[in-house]
Protein backbone atom coordinates (compact mmCIF):
# COMPACT_ATOMS: atom_id res chain seq x y z
CA UNK A 1 0.00 0.00 0.00
CA UNK A 2 1.56 3.18 -1.04
CA UNK A 3 1.90 5.95 1.34
CA UNK A 4 -0.83 7.84 0.42
CA UNK A 5 -3.20 4.87 0.11
CA UNK A 6 -2.49 4.60 3.91
CA UNK A 7 -5.71 4.83 6.31
CA UNK A 8 -5.76 7.41 8.37
CA UNK A 9 -4.73 6.29 12.38
CA UNK A 10 -8.01 6.51 14.37
CA UNK A 11 -7.32 7.33 18.09
CA UNK A 12 -8.70 5.33 20.27
CA UNK A 13 -8.55 4.23 24.42
CA UNK A 14 -8.59 0.57 25.72
CA UNK A 15 -8.59 -0.55 29.63
CA UNK A 16 -7.11 -2.91 31.48
CA UNK A 17 -9.70 -3.21 34.73
CA UNK A 18 -7.90 -4.84 37.22
CA UNK A 19 -8.62 -6.54 40.49
CA UNK A 20 -7.37 -8.93 43.50
CA UNK A 21 -8.89 -12.33 42.78
CA UNK A 22 -8.55 -15.14 45.27
CA UNK A 23 -5.25 -16.52 43.24
CA UNK A 24 -4.01 -12.83 42.41
CA UNK A 25 -4.39 -10.58 40.04
CA UNK A 26 -7.35 -10.41 37.37
CA UNK A 27 -7.63 -8.54 34.46
CA UNK A 28 -11.17 -8.45 33.11
CA UNK A 29 -11.84 -9.51 29.32
CA UNK A 30 -14.19 -9.80 26.96
CA UNK A 31 -14.69 -11.84 23.33
CA UNK A 32 -15.37 -9.48 20.42
CA UNK A 33 -18.28 -10.53 18.71
CA UNK A 34 -17.04 -12.30 15.36
CA UNK A 35 -18.90 -9.58 13.23
CA UNK A 36 -16.83 -7.31 14.49
CA UNK A 37 -14.43 -6.03 11.55
CA UNK A 38 -11.65 -5.83 13.81
CA UNK A 39 -10.03 -8.27 16.05
CA UNK A 40 -13.87 -10.67 15.69
CA UNK A 41 -13.90 -13.42 17.57
CA UNK A 42 -10.56 -12.34 20.47
CA UNK A 43 -10.34 -12.23 23.56
CA UNK A 44 -9.63 -8.02 24.33
CA UNK A 45 -9.48 -5.78 27.05
CA UNK A 46 -12.77 -2.68 26.64
CA UNK A 47 -11.71 -0.13 24.44
CA UNK A 48 -12.73 1.48 21.31
CA UNK A 49 -12.16 4.71 19.50
CA UNK A 50 -12.69 7.93 20.40
CA UNK A 51 -16.67 9.37 19.65
CA UNK A 52 -17.45 12.52 19.02
CA UNK A 53 -18.75 13.67 21.96
CA UNK A 54 -15.54 12.57 24.08
CA UNK A 55 -13.64 15.49 22.47
CA UNK A 56 -16.15 18.40 23.66
CA UNK A 57 -15.25 21.14 25.04
CA UNK A 58 -18.20 20.93 27.41
CA UNK A 59 -16.61 17.59 28.93
CA UNK A 60 -14.00 19.00 30.75
CA UNK A 61 -15.49 20.42 33.71
CA UNK A 62 -17.46 17.04 34.21
CA UNK A 63 -13.77 15.21 34.47
CA UNK A 64 -11.69 14.88 37.71
CA UNK A 65 -7.88 15.15 37.17
CA UNK A 66 -8.02 17.16 33.48
CA UNK A 67 -5.67 19.96 34.93
CA UNK A 68 -2.66 18.52 33.59
CA UNK A 69 -4.16 17.00 30.84
CA UNK A 70 -3.89 18.41 26.83
CA UNK A 71 -7.52 18.08 25.05
CA UNK A 72 -6.22 14.76 23.70
CA UNK A 73 -5.18 13.25 26.59
CA UNK A 74 -8.23 14.08 27.97
CA UNK A 75 -10.71 12.43 25.51
CA UNK A 76 -8.66 8.96 25.36
CA UNK A 77 -8.98 9.07 29.64
CA UNK A 78 -12.96 10.02 28.61
CA UNK A 79 -13.24 7.16 25.69
CA UNK A 80 -10.99 5.16 27.91
CA UNK A 81 -14.18 5.01 30.88
CA UNK A 82 -16.78 5.62 28.53
CA UNK A 83 -15.95 2.21 26.70
CA UNK A 84 -15.17 0.50 29.81
CA UNK A 85 -19.03 1.36 30.76
CA UNK A 86 -20.47 0.59 27.55
CA UNK A 87 -18.45 -2.93 27.14
CA UNK A 88 -17.92 -3.98 30.60
CA UNK A 89 -20.67 -1.93 32.98
CA UNK A 90 -18.09 -0.52 35.16
CA UNK A 91 -18.58 2.89 35.47
CA UNK A 92 -15.32 5.65 36.96
CA UNK A 93 -17.48 7.97 37.87
CA UNK A 94 -18.33 10.46 41.35
CA UNK A 95 -21.36 11.63 42.53
CA UNK A 96 -21.64 15.42 43.92
CA UNK A 97 -20.47 13.62 47.38
CA UNK A 98 -16.76 13.11 45.57
CA UNK A 99 -17.25 9.19 46.58
CA UNK A 100 -17.02 6.73 43.83
CA UNK A 101 -20.98 5.82 42.36
CA UNK A 102 -21.69 2.66 44.29
CA UNK A 103 -23.57 -0.90 42.41
CA UNK A 104 -26.40 0.58 43.62
CA UNK A 105 -26.42 3.57 41.65
CA UNK A 106 -24.76 1.70 38.76
CA UNK A 107 -27.76 -0.24 38.18
CA UNK A 108 -30.22 2.41 37.70
CA UNK A 109 -27.82 3.76 34.73
CA UNK A 110 -27.54 0.31 32.52
CA UNK A 111 -30.42 1.59 30.07
CA UNK A 112 -27.79 4.21 29.03
CA UNK A 113 -24.70 1.43 28.01
CA UNK A 114 -26.36 1.36 24.65
CA UNK A 115 -27.37 4.96 24.44
CA UNK A 116 -23.87 5.65 24.57
CA UNK A 117 -22.64 3.18 22.69
CA UNK A 118 -24.78 3.95 19.37
CA UNK A 119 -24.05 7.86 20.03
CA UNK A 120 -27.44 8.25 20.97
CA UNK A 121 -26.24 10.24 23.78
CA UNK A 122 -23.00 12.21 24.21
CA UNK A 123 -21.26 11.44 27.19
CA UNK A 124 -20.90 15.20 28.74
CA UNK A 125 -25.46 15.23 28.46
CA UNK A 126 -25.35 12.01 30.13
CA UNK A 127 -22.94 13.24 33.27
CA UNK A 128 -25.04 16.37 33.54
CA UNK A 129 -28.08 14.72 33.93
CA UNK A 130 -26.78 12.13 36.37
CA UNK A 131 -24.72 15.27 38.24
CA UNK A 132 -21.71 12.53 38.13
CA UNK A 133 -17.94 13.53 37.39
CA UNK A 134 -15.40 11.28 35.74
CA UNK A 135 -12.64 9.81 37.70
CA UNK A 136 -9.79 10.57 34.79
CA UNK A 137 -7.45 10.84 38.02
CA UNK A 138 -7.47 6.64 38.47
CA UNK A 139 -6.04 5.93 35.10
CA UNK A 140 -2.91 4.78 34.80
CA UNK A 141 -0.91 5.11 31.14
CA UNK A 142 0.14 1.82 30.56
CA UNK A 143 1.02 1.55 26.73
CA UNK A 144 1.01 3.31 23.28
CA UNK A 145 0.35 1.15 20.03
CA UNK A 146 -0.20 1.80 16.93
CA UNK A 147 -1.20 -0.34 13.92
CA UNK A 148 1.13 -1.36 11.25
CA UNK A 149 1.21 0.76 8.20
CA UNK A 150 0.13 -2.06 5.70
CA UNK A 151 -3.09 -2.60 7.53
CA UNK A 152 -6.23 -1.84 6.21
CA UNK A 153 -7.54 -0.06 9.12
CA UNK A 154 -5.12 1.92 11.83
CA UNK A 155 -5.44 2.44 15.16
CA UNK A 156 -3.89 5.02 17.47
CA UNK A 157 -5.00 3.45 20.74
CA UNK A 158 -3.59 3.82 24.58
CA UNK A 159 -3.87 1.72 27.36
CA UNK A 160 -4.71 2.04 31.06
CA UNK A 161 -4.61 0.72 33.58
CA UNK A 162 -8.07 1.44 36.61
CA UNK A 163 -9.11 -0.69 39.81
CA UNK A 164 -12.59 -2.08 39.18
CA UNK A 165 -15.15 -0.63 42.40
CA UNK A 166 -15.39 -4.38 44.58
CA UNK A 167 -19.63 -4.04 44.02
CA UNK A 168 -19.83 -2.46 40.24
CA UNK A 169 -20.47 -6.37 38.60
CA UNK A 170 -18.61 -6.39 35.29
CA UNK A 171 -20.77 -7.59 32.13
CA UNK A 172 -20.25 -8.05 28.42
CA UNK A 173 -22.80 -5.79 26.04
CA UNK A 174 -24.24 -8.87 24.32
CA UNK A 175 -23.66 -6.67 21.29
CA UNK A 176 -19.51 -6.05 20.61
CA UNK A 177 -18.76 -8.20 23.27
CA UNK A 178 -20.73 -11.64 23.54
CA UNK A 179 -18.50 -13.18 26.49
CA UNK A 180 -16.48 -11.93 29.27
CA UNK A 181 -14.20 -13.29 31.83
CA UNK A 182 -12.14 -12.07 35.07
CA UNK A 183 -8.71 -13.63 34.24
CA UNK A 184 -5.22 -13.97 35.49
CA UNK A 185 -3.31 -12.60 32.67
CA UNK A 186 -1.01 -16.13 32.51
CA UNK A 187 -4.04 -18.04 32.41
CA UNK A 188 -5.30 -15.90 29.07
CA UNK A 189 -1.92 -16.71 27.93
CA UNK A 190 -2.23 -20.42 28.51
CA UNK A 191 -5.75 -20.47 27.14
CA UNK A 192 -4.20 -18.75 24.31
CA UNK A 193 -1.39 -21.41 23.50
CA UNK A 194 -3.53 -24.47 23.48
CA UNK A 195 -5.92 -23.20 20.90
CA UNK A 196 -9.14 -22.23 23.56
CA UNK A 197 -8.64 -18.45 23.23
CA UNK A 198 -7.95 -16.15 19.82
CA UNK A 199 -5.30 -13.60 21.43
CA UNK A 200 -3.78 -10.86 19.17
CA UNK A 201 -0.69 -9.55 19.10
CA UNK A 202 -0.87 -6.28 21.31
CA UNK A 203 -3.30 -7.82 23.68
CA UNK A 204 -0.94 -11.14 24.25
CA UNK A 205 1.95 -8.46 24.88
CA UNK A 206 0.67 -6.30 27.40
CA UNK A 207 -0.78 -9.49 28.96
CA UNK A 208 2.87 -10.83 29.57
CA UNK A 209 3.59 -7.94 30.74
CA UNK A 210 0.89 -7.39 33.29
CA UNK A 211 1.95 -11.46 34.14
CA UNK A 212 4.85 -9.97 35.49
CA UNK A 213 2.83 -8.31 38.55
CA UNK A 214 1.16 -10.63 41.55
CA UNK A 215 -1.18 -7.88 42.73
CA UNK A 216 -2.98 -4.53 41.79
CA UNK A 217 -0.68 -2.66 43.71
CA UNK A 218 2.27 -4.20 42.24
CA UNK A 219 0.96 -3.85 38.05
CA UNK A 220 0.01 0.08 38.91
CA UNK A 221 3.55 0.79 40.43
CA UNK A 222 5.56 -0.97 37.85
CA UNK A 223 3.44 1.21 35.61
CA UNK A 224 4.40 4.48 37.27
CA UNK A 225 7.79 3.32 36.75
CA UNK A 226 7.85 2.34 33.04
CA UNK A 227 8.67 4.67 30.44
CA UNK A 228 5.94 4.08 27.74
CA UNK A 229 7.68 3.57 24.45
CA UNK A 230 5.24 4.09 21.47
CA UNK A 231 5.00 0.63 19.76
CA UNK A 232 4.24 0.97 15.96
CA UNK A 233 5.18 -2.84 14.88
CA UNK A 234 7.46 -2.76 11.90
CA UNK A 235 7.55 -5.75 8.85
CA UNK A 236 10.47 -6.75 7.44
CA UNK A 237 11.44 -9.03 4.79
CA UNK A 238 14.41 -11.25 5.93
CA UNK A 239 15.51 -13.59 2.90
CA UNK A 240 11.39 -14.50 2.03
CA UNK A 241 10.66 -14.71 6.28
CA UNK A 242 8.67 -11.79 7.01
CA UNK A 243 9.45 -10.99 10.64
CA UNK A 244 7.52 -8.31 12.73
CA UNK A 245 9.68 -6.18 14.68
CA UNK A 246 8.48 -4.15 17.89
CA UNK A 247 11.42 -1.51 19.58
CA UNK A 248 12.90 -3.10 22.40
CA UNK A 249 12.83 0.22 24.56
CA UNK A 250 9.23 -0.86 24.94
CA UNK A 251 10.43 -3.59 27.48
CA UNK A 252 8.39 -6.24 26.30
CA UNK A 253 9.35 -9.97 26.13
CA UNK A 254 9.89 -9.94 22.59
CA UNK A 255 11.45 -7.70 19.63
CA UNK A 256 10.96 -9.57 16.58
CA UNK A 257 8.72 -13.00 15.60
CA UNK A 258 7.30 -14.41 12.46
CA UNK A 259 4.54 -13.42 10.75
CA UNK A 260 3.13 -16.74 10.72
CA UNK A 261 3.80 -17.12 14.60
CA UNK A 262 1.29 -14.17 15.49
Amino acid sequence: MSEKAQKPLVPAATILMLRDGEQGLEVFMVVRHHQIDFASGALVFPGGKLAPGDVLPDVRPLCDGADDLDDELLALRVAAIREAFEESGVLLARDESGALIDGKRLLSLEADRPLLDKGALPIADFLTREKLHLACDLLEPYAHWVTPKMMPKRFDTHFYLAIAPSDHVAMHDGSEGVDSVWISPAQALEEAKVGKRTVIFPTRMNLEQLAESKTVAEAFDAAKARTIVTVEPQVEDRDGTMMLTIPAAAGYSVTEITMDSI
